[in-house]
Order: C-alpha cells, then sequence, then structure tokens
C-alpha cells in the first residue's frame, strides 16, 4: 500500500495503517520532515522555531512502522498499479491513498508566478522569511520603509502579516515602535471583506485590529498584473511591493495530473465518492485538498484532512476483508484565526462566533494552537508535545531580523 503525501491527512492514514499486521505501507514525500501546514505563515515570519515543530519521518516511520521514501511521483501506472518516483524507483500498490495537498492559484494572472512568493510548503516559507528578513535589514540600512504586498484576504494572508508584525515587534533591537516606522503592509483582498468564510462581524474586527497595526486593508480590488515593483490593480492603480506575495485561491497540487482517466474537478481535486475512493477506481482513495466529494463538498482545511486521514486509516482494513465502509461523515467543529499575539476568533457555526478582545482573543488563541497541538501529540506523543509547547511559551522565538 502506497500513500502519496506525508501532510496531515496522508500522515494520519499512514499512521493508522501502519500498524496494522497485514499491510505493507510506504509512504512518499518530498520534504524528510512533516510539518503543521496551517502554521506555515509562523514559519514564513521566523516566530514558530522549526525544532519540535518539523518531524522527521523517519522517525515517525519507525514509531508506526511503516517504510519512508523522500521523493515525488512521476507517473502512475493504474493497469499495473505502480508510482514511479523521482528517485528511479517504481512501487507497487494494491491500495493507493493520494493525499498530495494544494497550492495557492494564481489564475493565470500576468506576472504572478514570475514576480510573487507563495506560501505553500515549508521550503517556501523559508525562502519568504530570508527574504522579509533580507529586505527589512537593506530597508533600515537606506533609512526607508520595508513594502509588503499579500494578496489574500483569506485566513493564511491575514495570519502572515500579522506573524510579520509579531516578528518585528518582538526581534531583538527592534518593536512595535519601529516596526510603524519601517514596515508599510497592504493586504489586498478581491472580495468585499477579508476573512469571509467567518461571519462579518469577525471580518469587520479582523480589519480594524490590522488598521490599528498600521497595515492597509484593501477589499473589493482585483489584482491584474505583477511586476517587480508591485501589483497591479484592475482600477488602473498600482501598488508598490518589495516584497510581493501571493496567498490567494486553492487548487490541487499539479501532480493530480498524473492520474490519466480519473475525474478531476477545475481545479484539479480528484473526485471521490462518500468513502473517499475515486469515482472511476476504487483501488484509489484521495483525501485532503487533493480531493472533492462532489455530493457532499468539505472546505479545504487541514481539520477535514485530519479527519479524511482517520477514516481512510479505519475503513481500509475493513474494504480489504471485504465488508463494505460507513460513508465518510464530516464534523465541522468551527474554526479559529490568531493574528499574532494581538487577537483572535473562532466560529463555531456560519452564524456564531467568539473572541476578539483581551480574554476572548486569548481563548481562541489558545484554541488555535490547541487543534495543533492535538495533531502533534498524535504524532510525537504527549511528552515531546508537551515540552516543545511548555519551552516556546517560557522562551518565545525571537527572529534573527538583523537589529
Amino acid at each position: 500500500m502506497l500513500v502519496l503525501g506525508g501532510g496531515v491527512g496522508g500522515l494520519e492514514a499512514a499512521m493508522a495503517l501502519g500498524r496494522k499486521s497485514n499491510i505493507s505501507l510506504t509512504l512518499i514525500d518530498r520534504s524528510p520532515v512533516h510539518y503543521w501546514k496551517p502554521a506555515l505563515h509562523e514559519f514564513a515570519s521566523g516566530t514558530m522555531e522549526h525544532t519540535g515543530n518539523c518531524i522527521p519521518f523517519a522517525e515517525t516511520a519507525s514509531r508506526f512502522g511503516f517504510r519512508f521514501v523522500q521523493s515525488a511521483p512521476v507517473a502512475v501506472n493504474r493497469d499495473n498499479k505502480t508510482v514511479s518516483l523521482e528517485n528511479g524507483e517504481t512501487l507497487p500498490y494494491d491500495y493507493l491513498v493520494v493525499a498530495l495537498g494544494a497550492r495557492a492559484n494564481d489564475f493565470g494572472i500576468p506576472g504572478i508566478i514570475d514576480h510573487c512568493l507563495f506560501i505553500d510548503s515549508l521550503n517556501d516559507a523559508s525562502i519568504i522569511f530570508e527574504r522579509f528578513r533580507t529586505a527589512l535589514i537593506a530597508a533600515r540600512t537606506a533609512g526607508t520603509k520595508l513594502s509588503v504586498g499579500i494578496v489574500g484576504g483569506g485566513a493564511t494572508g491575514v495570519q502572515l502579516v500579522a506573524e510579520m508584525c509579531k516578528a518585528i515587534d518582538g526581534a531583538r533591537g527592534l518593536g512595535p515602535a519601529i516596526r510603524k516606522s519601517l514596515l508599510q503592509a497592504v493586504l489586498i483582498e478581491t472580495g468585499p471583506r477579508i476573512l469571509p468564510a467567518f461571519p462579518e462581524a469577525v471580518s469587520t474586527a479582523a480589519t480594524q485590529e490590522l488598521e490599528k497595526l498600521g497595515i492597509t486593508v484593501m477589499t473589493g480590488a482585483m489584482v491584474v498584473g505583477a511586476d517587480d515593483t508591485g501589483f497591479n490593480l484592475k482600477s488602473g492603480e498600482h501598488i508598490p511591493a518589495t516584497l510581493r506575495i501571493w496567498a490567494a485561491g486553492v487548487r490541487a497540487s499539479d501532480a493530480t495530473g498524473l492520474f490519466e482517466g480519473l475525474e478531476r474537478g477545475r481545479a484539479g481535486q480528484l473526485a471521490v465518492t462518500q468513502t473517499l475512493q475515486t469515482t472511476a477506481d476504487p483501488h484509489i482513495f484521495a483525501i485532503g485538498d487533493c480531493s472533492r466529494i462532489d455530493t457532499a463538498p468539505v472546505a479545504p482545511t487541514a481539520q477535514a484532512a485530519r479527519q479524511e486521514g482517520q477514516y481512510v486509516g479505519a475503513v481500509l482494513p475493513e474494504i480489504i476483508a471485504g465488508r463494505v465502509p460507513a460513508n465518510f461523515n464530516y464534523n465541522d467543529r468551527g474554526a479559529v484565526v490568531a493574528l499574532g499575539d494581538y487577537n483572535g476568533w473562532g466560529m463555531l457555526d456560519a452564524n456564531r462566533s467568539f473572541g476578539g478582545g483581551a480574554l476572548s482573543g486569548l481563548f481562541a488563541r489558545l484554541i488555535h494552537e490547541g487543534l495543533y497541538r492535538q495533531h502533534q501529540a498524535g504524532v510525537v506523543g504527549l511528552g515531546k508535545t508537551a515540552y516543545t509547547t511548555a519551552r516556546e511559551h517560557i522562551s518565545p522565538a525571537r527572529p534573527d531580523l538583523g537589529a
């Protein structure tokens, strides 16, 4: 059995299946480490340390009884049931779990790919941090402001710009006063408000919080191009930005195109049934951001991917034994967004939210972290998770921004 992709969903499936005595499982991922993708904005700003939060797949494989191969698929032969990898290996499978994740959607807008940074992987986050740090040092040296433009007013873009403020505020030799004179950040959203998945009251409160930090929030602003000086809007306005980050839209990994003959949606997701098996091939499961249940779509979130991975880990042994599994039922536990240490909000359902302010905002931020720590504990154990959590709260990351 093969699992392609070691994100939240893929690893949950691998951990569950690897412990089954009658299953031989191999997990394939391009990265040597597992990380919590919703935390990429923290890695990108330098406010989360890699130590303790980037977990080597080799260690997890040893603990849960599966094999790990660091590579990526280049071809899939469904007739022979084999997957060919970049490293030259060709691996057979009886069942295949596709958990290849997603990437930002540039929508074919001119200049986006050539002139913007993306935040789709740990490597992307590391590149953003180095560019952020280098540009910040250059701006201080020149006595100018660093102009940052982030396109996408969803959770990723909103949290990233807040974490950048937090990074400067917490860096040695800097702080809030220097940030206000050094950082000129613009958050650009095509829709009428940021955080569109949250109630309007949360969008309004989050906008006000960002503006208090000195961030310009532009809504109803459609980007039609980018160059090495900034973004061009449909209105004809040019938004200057030395550091340009694209965090808008979601489409499946390009690797889903390797599965010839399988049904795919407009954004590249593999179509699956309510048992998460692809509609044209019951031996291939697809979970997380690279899949779509057309009869009952779920949002492309880590919460959904985790539940889908756990579901596959539970039902695949049932299918192998010849039993008919129950359908996957998504349990929406709401959503949380955290603006650094400044504020946070949660959503219980489409009409009920909580958070905002000193205590309620802190509560929302603790829940936001708790969702991650719950997953982390399942991977490395409660003891290591408690140690990492305590260390980070006692001595929070203070990124070296050259001050």
